[in-house]
């Protein structure tokens, strides 16, 4: 259950048997009424393995050390401020030791991020310790960046990756970079509130089933999911990586965990983590019971169609090859600096297969000059997680819950607002626990360990996804005008009528309070205004309203990669890399205005392809990639977007789209398309 706690046996046993016992994770036994100075002394130093931080240590003694600065880095002990006549209120905001820690030499106790031997070397095996993993590393430049190593790590060109479509757009720049042949997978739609869910597992299998079905399973290197989503979608990571391998058992796994470095370290959570899972398969898959298991299962699964394997709870086989790597944004819900993140690998083949290509990868795109307050961020992160983080995330879910049970509870709030739950953000058939909300004002609270062990896919406590149709605001201007601008109040996250509230472990109830003052005054204004609103004046919040809750647009799914970019017509994949880099010569393109026009060109049947990435702000993944057919279903969504940011679409020109004699000469150079 607590994994971070060293454990001890007290017994009055004899020795004799306690020596045929197995103690499992008790570090030392000892026995009832003696030795009561040894146990203190032994929790005191399981304590002081665990606040011990090498690299902030080091970077504070080398803050004290008298140095002549004859490198880079004129900031370094503050010189090029202090001697300033201009800069003075820097050095004042910041204070003096994080410019007495700041160099860019990698000597006096210091070490090097791109070859650490020594303080950080020691800092990135206790964070591994902490997470759980076999490796971790330290990145000082995201989980955009940790993605983007995994991947070129891993992958191979012509390696075929199968990609949840809606994941982060760092890993859709990592397919190209690594020209991976990609498989988009669509996740579950939420029409009602312009999001997607998360990938099914049939959809996963159903997809792995087809590629082996025409010979390309040879050819298929990863899985790449994210667990869990920006609005606190959870796999059952387990079932996913047990099923998968069932089909192919060297299959790699890259999670997404951006958002889920805090669930390491509560016992719900962590069943559902990379980690976590890949230590439990290594365990399992070596008992004779699994093995037995398995070979009863292949018996029963002989000669059966592709229906009873997808209807089928597949087994791994004994063999299989447990590989999962998981990427963290330490500083989104741990304590860390801004892009401060870290990389953690759970892989029976690293050592062999893949540690040369990683370091490669690692160097690539790591800073020469990395941020050694990042760094050490990391290091006093971990060792706080490792001394309170079950503490912290369960004031972390505590404040969720309490901000539920106020929205649902207080009749002016429900007018306006509602929580969307369960049964709102995950359908029935992923369900199994029956389970429908996490608070209801007349039942309560739902105990929600069971429902975590088995549903298919879960609900983070911590995300709040509120829906705010009801006030006539989009879930944009809710956001910007009415809680930035009016209260100061900061959120990420928006759909087209909806905003995402996440507790961190730096929620306070002050915070919780507040915010829900907030929303009842904003009730109460809405009130006011309709009472005092004219007919007319109502009619028109009431148009408001109803265009945001029942006039949505359909969310599109992933059209096609166009023939150009696929090997054959039989299975989805398409060379991403080549669609990117065709577009860099502006003769293999064209620009198209978004209009009625458009739409008819494309209803008609006409075949145009996307020359670039096209990526609305909200919700912020690709509604287009390069090499992607437009579909009018697509236009239709972008048509009816209300918002400020659409990343690749330029306003002036219109729509970047290849040039059919591009298409053509790429189709007869390559052979493609037969």
């Amino acid at each position: 259950m607590r994994p971070e706690l060293d454990a001890y046996l007290i017994t009055d046993r004899s020795v004799e048997d306690i020596a045929v016992m197995d103690l499992g994770r008790c570090r030392r036994v000892f026995y009832n009424q003696e030795d009561f100075l040894e146990l203190h002394l032994n929790i005191l130093r399981g304590v002081n393995r665990r606040y011990k931080t090498p690299f902030f240590t080091a970077l504070k003694e080398y803050s004290k050390q008298p140095t002549g600065v004859f490198h880079a880095m004129p900031i370094s002990r503050g010189k090029s401020i202090t001697r300033s006549h201009w800069i003075q209120d820097m050095g004042a905001f910041y204070g003096p030791n994080i410019f007495l820690a700041e160099t860019s030499a990698t000597s006096g106790g210091l070490d090097s991020l791109l070859e650490p031997r020594g303080p950080i070397k020691e800092a990135q095996d206790m964070a591994a310790r902490a997470f759980g993993s076999k490796q971790t590393f330290f990145a000082t430049n995201g989980t955009s960046t940790c993605n983007k190593i995994v991947v070129q790590s891993l992958v191979r060109p012509g390696d075929i990756v199968l990609v949840d479509r809606d994941c982060h757009k760092s890993h859709h720049y990592g397919m190209v970079l690594s020209g991976a042949n990609v498989v988009y997978m669509d996740s579950y739609p939420l029409h009602e509130y312009s999001m997607y869910g998360a990938v099914p597992l049939r959809e996963i299998k159903k997809t792995l089933l087809n590629l082996k079905a025409n010979g390309k399973l040879d050819k298929v290197r990863m899985v790449l999911l994210t667990n869990c989503t920006f609005d606190g979608l959870v796999y059952n990571v387990q079932r996913v990586m047990e099923e998968c391998l069932a089909i192919k058992k060297d299959l790699v796994f890259l999670w997404d965990e951006a958002w889920f470095a805090f669930a390491r370290f509560t016992p719900t959570y962590r069943q559902r983590t990379a980690m976590g899972v890949a230590n439990l398969l290594r365990e399992t898959l070596r008992t004779e019971e699994a093995a037995a298991a398995y070979a009863e299962q292949q018996k029963e699964l002989e000669n059966a169609d592709e229906e009873v394997w997808l209807n089928t709870r597949l087994l791994p086989p004994p063999d299989a090859r447990v590989r999962a790597y998981a990427t963290q944004s330490t500083h989104k819900t741990l304590t860390s600096l801004r892009q401060g993140s870290m990389i953690h690998v759970n892989d029976q083949d690293f050592k062999g297969e893949v540690e040369q290509a990683f370091h490669e990868a690692y160097m690539t795109h790591t800073s020469t000059s990395p941020n050694y307050q990042i760094i050490a961020s990391l290091d006093v992160g971990r060792r706080q997680v490792e001394l309170e983080g079950f503490e912290f995330v369960q004031r972390q879910i505590e404040s969720a819950m309490a901000i539920r049970k106020a929205v649902a509870s207080n009749p002016l709030l429900q007018k306006y607002f509602r929580v969307l739950t369960v049964a709102d953000m995950i359908p029935a058939e992923y369900r199994d626990s029956g389970a429908n909300s996490y608070f209801d004002a007349r039942r309560g609270w739902t105990d929600i360990w069971e429902i975590w062990a088995k549903d298919e896919f879960v609900l983070d406590p911590t995300r709040v996804t509120l829906a705010v149709g009801g006030t006539g605001w989009d879930g944009d201007t809710f956001k910007t005008k009415i809680l930035m601008d009016k209260y100061g109040i900061q959120i990420n996250k928006t759909s087209r009528n909806t905003v995402l509230f996440m507790t961190n472990i730096g929620t306070t109830r002050s915070s919780v309070a507040y915010l829900i003052e907030v929303l009842v005054e904003i009730a109460n204004d809405l009130d006011d205004l309709l009472d005092d609103a004219s007919k007319m004046e109502r009619r028109s919040f009431e148009n408001r309203v109803t265009a945001l809750v029942e006039h949505v647009p359909p969310l599109p799914d992933f059209s096609r990669f166009h023939d150009a970019f696929r090997e054959s017509s039989i299975t989805p994949e398409g060379d991403i890399r080549s669609a990117y880099f065709l577009s860099y010569d502006e003769d293999n393109c064209d620009y198209l205005t978004l209009g009625e026009a458009l739409l008819e060109r494309l209803r008609n049947g006409e075949e145009l392809v996307s020359a670039s990435f096209i990526i609305p702000y909200p919700p912020g993944f690709p509604i287009l990639v390069p090499g992607q057919v437009i579909s009018p279903e697509i236009m239709e969504f972008m048509g009816a977007l209300d918002v400020s940011e659409i990343h690749g679409y330029r306003h002036d020109l219109g729509l970047r789209i290849f040039t059919q004699k591009a298409l053509e000469n790429l189709i007869s150079g390559s052979g493609r398309g037969n």
